[in-house]
């Protein structure tokens, strides 16, 4: 990410294909991403794969109280400690693999104010096992606003029956409210990745609407979409043989029709589901 090949500070550096890396340069569009999610004015604001700083300079132009950017390339790491906002406090660095973070700890540890937003351009190659861990935060994690593939931000944000259905939508449904921002093409970034990508938001749901029970529900969804061409009975047989049931008479018992296939279910029939094998 950048913010124009002539912006000052930001690092020319060349991308690492095994990190996933793709830049944007286009000042708009990340100013469009600072702020899709909402403003970021006074908040605290996590970004991981930060690069050469694009998007880490339109969320700190748009007023955002703390960036903590986390990059595992040292290159892009060592220059933005460079930055007058990492001297000042504003900008904090970490050089890591964001998905070995303990993002509450760090919250903790540098006086952040919580719940903190999520806003990135994610790497293509964690993007998926980093929202799914974001998805079972606790109340320290607030709006996410995050650049996928479009195929992969299109199965977060997906609704029953719509091919990208599945049990990424179910997760992310169960404790958001999410919705796609905007798509780009491929040429937006350097270098173009293969494919186009989008931007999906993220809103925490209200408390009172928040499914507690995420691994249960997770465990579900996992095998009902795991063989998604059968039949629920079929699918779900393994699943409910571990917990002493039998599939036809648990789903009926749950007013669910076994010869459904997992993409007909409603949110509701899959908290439904979990629900009912939390001991």
């Amino acid at each position: 990410m950048s913010g124009s090949d002539d912006t000052p500070g930001l690092t020319q550096a060349t991308a690492r294909k095994a990190l996933g890396q793709h830049f944007l340069f286009d000042p708009d569009i990340l100013k469009r991403t600072a702020l899709a999610a909402g403003p970021v004015a006074g908040r605290t604001v996590i970004e991981v794969g930060p690069g050469p700083g694009g998007l880490t300079r339109a969320l700190l132009d748009q007023g955002a109280g703390k960036v903590i950017a986390v990059e595992a390339d040292e290159r892009f790491a060592d220059a933005l400690r460079s930055w007058p906002e990492a001297q000042d406090g504003r900008l904090h660095v970490i050089l890591k693999d964001a998905r070995k973070v303990r993002w509450e700890s760090v919250l903790e540890e540098l006086g952040a104010s919580q719940p903190a937003m999520i806003v990135a351009n994610l790497p293509y190659n964690v993007g998926t096992p980093l929202l799914v861990n974001w998805l079972k935060a606790g109340p320290w994690r607030g709006e996410m606003a995050l650049m996928f593939q479009k195929e992969v931000a299109e199965r977060i944000c997906a609704k029953p029956n719509s091919d990208h259905y599945g049990r990424l939508a179910v997760l992310a449904h169960a404790v958001c409210d999410p919705h796609i921002a905007f798509t780009l093409p491929p040429g937006a970034f350097r270098p173009p990745p293969k494919v186009d990508s989008a931007v999906a938001v993220l809103h925490p749901l209200p408390a009172e609407r928040v499914f507690p029970h995420l691994a249960k529900l997770e465990e579900v969804a996992g095998a009902a979409f795991g063989q998604r061409r059968k039949m629920l009975r079929a699918a779900l047989k393994p699943l409910a043989k571990r917990h002493g049931l039998k599939a036809a008479d648990w789903l009926q018992d749950l007013g669910i029709d076994p010869t459904a296939r997992a993409e007909t279910l409603t949110q509701d029939e899959f908290r439904h589901m979990a629900s009912s094998l939390v001991k």
